[in-house]
């Protein structure tokens, strides 16, 4: 607290009225030594020759001194305020940024509402028109067709390329050069992508493939006894949901709120799996959660499919054409289904896979497969090809009860793939 300059006492705030009221007589009090009246300033000993000086002088002091003291509230007031701005501003910023992030991720992973497989085709086709690339006809037979499909929830077989293992297992029974062994899968048909599913369909597609060659092997009849033909992928999403709706797997289901029908939402080896387990189908989701390799390759994920195929299909037969379904293969950001792996006379494995990416037109090609066989490149893949950071598979190996089925289930709520270490 400010104290009086004339008796010490403490004044605070009302120091001014204090000093006028208490010791108001002083201000007058008269200089030393001269013949003219001076006035001392009791408060910096500046010496005034008129009253009126002095009283003015004084309440400058006085003035100076509130204003200092109410000077600090304000300037900590001041401060408060601008910390507090500055807060305010950085929260809203940071939620401005995972607002932004979360929204991406929801376009990226086809969760925005934007719709699904029907809106994306039409919107697609009309582009096609614009640009001249379609004709008008073309397009009004297409959307009927289309809408026929989803009516049915049949896949419209436009996307479909039949008999490329087939031809296959005639290309390496007359090829000799350097492929010690090689086994296929049976009877798998490739699907691309449509202009429906383009970029996010590939989940889809993959288990239209594996689902084609589980069709054609009669061990599987009773478990897809209502699945006689490929659904479309409209049908594939409402097939999942009923997964789910069963009690499979809950927490994936809640990170796509329960729906996918309508979307465009990127499914993986868990929907597969839950997918394929609701239809009774046996299967097994291995993770190579990591290189087992150098420079970030995995020899073990060559060597799991190498066994996969050849454990049931020993004997000295060059070609083995198994009744094996082919395996689902994912990683961060695409997917592809392996029908099959070479065994070349170094010892050294590649694998053949079917990838949704491949137009109709390119797989064509391979079943007019030169003998030099140039056209096999866009299945091989060695093990320096593939070096994402982790691996997943899912492949079935028979069929399940209901009991199993209804245990399946239930071990879904926490479900957990085998891990290669």
């Amino acid at each position: 607290p400010a104290e009086c300059p004339f008796c010490g006492e403490a004044a605070g705030r009302e120091l001014e009225e204090h000093v006028r009221a208490r010791h108001g007589h002083l201000l007058g009090a008269p200089g030393k030594g001269n013949a003219e009246q001076l006035y001392e300033c009791p408060m910096c000993s500046l010496t005034c020759t008129n009253i009126q000086i002095l009283e003015e002088h004084v309440d400058l002091h006085l003035e100076e001194h509130n204003f200092s003291e109410g000077g600090d509230m304000r300037d900590l007031e001041l401060a408060q305020q601008l910390q507090t701005e500055e807060d305010e501003r950085q929260k809203s910023e940071e939620e401005k940024r995972e607002r932004e992030e979360f929204e991406k991720l929801q376009r990226q992973y086809g969760l925005d509402n934007s719709g699904g497989f029907k809106q994306q085709f039409l919107k697609n086709m009309e582009r096609e028109v614009d640009r001249g690339r379609m004709q008008p006809f073309e397009y009004h037979k297409r959307k009927a067709d289309m809408m026929e499909s989803l009516a049915s929830g049949i896949d419209d077989g436009r996307t479909k390329t039949s008999g490329v293992v087939e031809g296959l297992c005639k290309y390496y029974q007359s090829e000799n050069k350097d492929v010690r062994r090689v086994w296929l899968s049976a009877g798998v048909d490739h699907f691309h992508s449509s202009l429906g599913d383009r970029g996010w369909g590939c989940g889809y597609r993959n288990f239209q493939m594996l689902l084609s060659s589980l069709l054609q092997n009669s061990f599987y009849n009773d478990c897809l006894r209502d699945t006689t033909l490929i659904p479309s992928i409209p049908k594939i999403q409402s097939m999942i949901e009923d997964a789910w709706r069963e009690g499979f797997d809950p927490h994936g289901a809640s990170h796509f709120n329960n729906r996918l029908h309508g979307s465009k939402a990127w499914i993986g080896a868990c929907e597969i799996y839950s997918l394929l387990t609701s239809l009774r189908i046996k299967c097994q989701i291995i993770d190579f959660h990591k290189p087992t390799g150098p420079m970030g390759t995995h020899p073990r994920l060559f060597e799991w499919i190498l066994h996969y195929y050849s454990a049931d299909n020993g004997g000295g037969a060059k070609v083995v054409c198994t009744s094996k379904p082919p395996i689902y293969l994912q990683h961060q950001g695409h997917s592809r289904t392996v029908v099959g792996i070479e065994e070349k006379k170094n010892r050294s494995l590649c694998l053949l896979l079917f990838d949704p990416g491949f137009s109709s037109q390119q797989m064509q090609k391979l079943l007019k497969q030169n003998s030099d066989g140039t056209g096999l490149r866009l299945l091989r893949k060695f093990v320096g090809s593939l070096k994402e950071k982790q691996y997943q598979i899912v492949a079935v190996d028979g069929v399940l009860s209901l009991e199993e089925k209804a245990a399946r289930c239930r071990a879904s709520e926490v479900l957990t793939s085998e891990k290669i270490p």
